[in-house]
């Protein structure tokens, strides 16, 4: 009975992360706003772009760029459309960024898609379903926390860069630490494409603010809280991934909260596995 209630639970869950992908297969040729997009599966632009990468391994904007490409080479392959046209129709302003992105995508040009005997790279529609196997652990608590103030540096990120950017902002801050021992990461003010990433530690009012440094409240509320145990940032990433992609689709009695996330940083162990991390999630109950 349990688990057919969660099936139930998991699969509403999905129906909706569907819908936004079909959302997407309808307005491939027109204009495509993230938010509109993550409205169509009941989330934030915020919490469906980390869903989306945990689940499909790719950024929402790889995936439209993908799939545009790949109709676009059908269309050049098919008809006798101007190649402009066909890169206005995709979003594109000019032959020439369409032709670098056709380059990239299909290893070849646009004119010469319309040869014979020609490979060209296909990307099909994504389609969502679930399929429970074996069980697997994820340790969390729910919790309330007061409000808190935390003082840091912060820096804009691309959502289709930042698992790249945000290391080195890390590595940046090594060098020059501006006093803090970095104990939280925290991504905050999503606009759709774009966040603000926090390097920060708890804020003491009797202490100086350093050169560059802000102070930020943490809204007080309901949090999960899922420990990560190994080196990092393996067994971060890991546990980030089991969030977005099995125990949210699971998660009864509460939803998503906030515009932010939070990951807690232990100071390390002298055995790497024995490091301890954690990442917050905001929620609030139904």
């Amino acid at each position: 009975m349990l688990q057919r209630k969660v099936v139930n639970v998991m699969q509403g869950w999905i129906d909706g992360f569907q819908k936004s992908i079909e959302y997407i297969e309808e307005n491939l040729s027109g204009t495509l706003d993230i938010e509109d997009i993550a409205a169509e599966a009941a989330l934030s632009s915020f919490y469906y772009q980390r869903i989306f990468g945990a689940m499909c391994g790719m950024t929402v904007g790889e995936y439209i760029r993908a799939r545009r490409m790949t109709l676009a080479a059908q269309e050049l392959a098919c008809s006798e459309r101007k190649v402009i046209d066909i890169a206005v129709k995709y979003g594109y302003d000019s032959p020439d960024s369409f032709a670098k992105a056709f380059q990239r995508f299909h290893g070849i040009s646009p004119a010469q898609a319309r040869g014979t005997g020609v490979n060209l790279r296909s990307f099909a529609p994504l389609h969502i379903k679930i399929t429970l196997e074996g069980g697997n652990m994820l340790d969390y608590n729910i919790v309330e926390k007061a409000p808190f103030t935390v003082i840091g540096i912060k820096k804009r990120f691309n959502t289709e860069t930042n698992y790249k950017e945000v290391p080195e902002f890390w590595n940046e801050w090594m060098s020059d630490t501006k006093g803090l021992k970095g104990m939280f990461g925290i991504s905050t003010d999503m606009d759709g494409r774009n966040f603000y990433y926090w390097i920060a530690d708890l804020y003491m009012p009797w202490d100086e603010i350093p050169e560059d440094c802000e102070v930020f409240q943490i809204p007080g509320g309901l949090w999960a809280q899922f420990q990560c145990r190994g080196p990092l940032p393996e067994s971060l990433q890991k546990v980030n991934t089991q969030i977005w992609s099995e125990w949210l689709p699971a998660l009864q009695g509460y939803e998503l909260a906030g515009n932010y996330s939070l990951e807690l940083y232990l100071p390390p162990a002298e055995d790497p596995a024995d490091t301890v991390s954690y990442i917050w999630i905001p929620l609030k109950k139904l």
